[in-house]
């Protein structure tokens, strides 16, 4: 699983969704949660990162962005999240793995990552995900070259346990995956 970077708000008309299309939404630590829409998907995938984190832009990812892009095949495991104001400022990816651990995947919008909102975004997505799901561990992975999305995920009590290759974006890429309890 590709773990996406993570940012914030913009003049995207498709960035928010319309009033009254927002469906059931929780608020934890100023952002908010709701089912993705086929609009936040569509925002989501224009998204630009800069080198060296342009690995992380859909369109490099064909599978990925089908995913992400198709009702069907990202089901319900996607979620947006926007700021107070309503601006979409990431997502979270929620997926079973082995017995008792859920898999995050993640995203903040590119004009807010290095911005040091990272520690709270992901610990937002981790406080919804355990009222949610009620796992018993936490798992994702990322590409060992992002050593700043590392550094966020150390600090909220994520461990390595492996590192491998994967298939993605046209390459082979060395990922690690880390786990915490939930």
């Amino acid at each position: 699983m590709l773990l996406r970077p993570v940012a914030l708000p913009c003049d995207d008309p498709l960035s928010v969704a319309a009033p009254g299309e927002r469906g059931s939404e929780e608020a934890r630590g100023g952002f908010h949660f709701s089912a993705l829409t086929q609009a936040n998907a569509e925002a989501i995938a224009r998204w630009h990162y800069p080198e060296p984190f342009s690995f992380y832009d859909w369109a490099e990812d064909p599978d990925g962005l089908g995913e992400l892009l198709d009702p069907a095949l990202r089901g319900d495991a996607y979620f947006a999240v926007e700021d107070g104001a309503g601006d979409l400022i990431g997502y979270f990816s929620f997926k079973r793995g082995d017995p008792g651990t859920l898999v995050i995947g993640l995203g903040l919008r590119p004009e807010r990552t290095g911005q040091g909102l990272g520690g709270a975004f992901l610990q937002a997505g981790l406080d919804y995900a355990r009222s949610r799901f009620e796992p018993a561990n936490f798992a994702l992975s990322v590409a060992t070259f992002n050593r700043r999305a590392i550094a966020v995920y150390e600090r909220a009590g994520f461990k390595a346990v492996r590192v491998f290759m994967h298939s993605t974006n046209g390459g082979e890429w060395e990922f690690v995956e880390m786990r915490r309890e939930a």
